[in-house]
């Protein structure tokens, strides 16, 4: 079991260090240190439908993977980009590509080869800032995996996690607890590492994938980073993602994450619609 003890957060009027927002690849450095293994995908050929028509076709080398998209995604056949990979379940697998092939984008794939349901997730760092919006724009296409009938429901927006509280543990000097608060906002705040004792309220997104499996995405406000993670709260307890962002140069970045979940508990909002 991961040790999960970490000192209490400083208080913010004795900690100088507060006043100094860290950076993206700041927080990010180790913090796939806990992280699920890659898979192995060489020699794999996948086939993908979203629900808005767009194809994606992926031949899988030990490194690269050779692909096309078209719709909202639009690659040109024979594209290569890296890849990285991880079985988050026996049947279902986490795909990113940090592409190469373009910048300052990404694009995040899952798909499980017993449901045969797919869900796609493009993230892009917009050309300037504007104020009062994150930097880093993500979209959702839910789709289906080529080579049989979908079983179960589709991926769709969720509002499972609304009133939930987990502390995540992804290395030894990465801990950060999490307050889902609506389906369009989440709380955190950093109990440990170079950012211990920040903490924001940014924008997030939830989709429901499977049974106990839960997309989670959050775009920040104060610096320009997005992450995706597939969230196992289930009996693994795991989560699996990935950061898209410009570092402190301002170039942008890829890094993978991956850790540990802890629950703390939930509650219920007295309004039985909360936003």
């Amino acid at each position: 079991m991961t040790d999960l003890s970490a000192p209490a957060a400083p208080d913010a009027t004795s900690d100088p260090a507060l006043d100094e927002w860290r950076t993206y690849d700041e927080f990010a450095a180790g913090i796939d240190t806990f992280r699920l293994p890659n898979a192995a995908l060489a020699g794999e050929r996948v086939n993908l439908t979203l629900d808005d028509g767009t194809r994606i076709d992926l031949a899988f080398d030990t490194d690269e993977v050779t692909w096309s998209a078209g719709g909202a995604i639009q690659v040109d056949a024979g594209t290569r980009d890296p890849y990285d990979a991880v079985a988050v379940r026996d049947d279902v697998l986490f795909v990113n590509l940090p592409l190469t092939s373009r910048e300052r984008e990404a694009v995040t794939l899952i798909w499980s080869t017993r449901t045969r349901r797919a869900l796609a997730v493009v993230s892009r760092i917009a050309a300037e800032p504007v104020e009062g919006t994150p930097q880093v724009t993500q979209q959702f296409l839910a789709g289906t995996l080529d080579g049989g009938e979908p079983t179960g429901s589709a991926p769709a927006p969720s509002r499972d996690l609304i009133g939930k509280r987990n502390i995540y543990r992804y290395s030894p000097n990465h801990l950060y607890e999490h307050v889902y608060l609506s389906s369009q906002r989440y709380s955190w705040q950093c109990l440990q590492g170079v950012q211990r004792g920040h903490g924001d309220t940014d924008l997030s997104t939830v989709w429901r994938f499977d049974d106990g499996l839960y997309l989670f995405c959050f775009r920040e406000f104060r610096i320009a980073v997005a992450s995706v993670w597939l969230h196992d709260l289930g009996y693994a307890l795991r989560t699996t993602g990935i950061f898209l962002g410009l570092n402190g140069a301002g170039a942008s970045e890829h890094s993978r994450a991956g850790g540990h979940i802890y629950p703390l508990g939930s509650v219920s909002y007295p309004d039985a619609q909360p936003v």
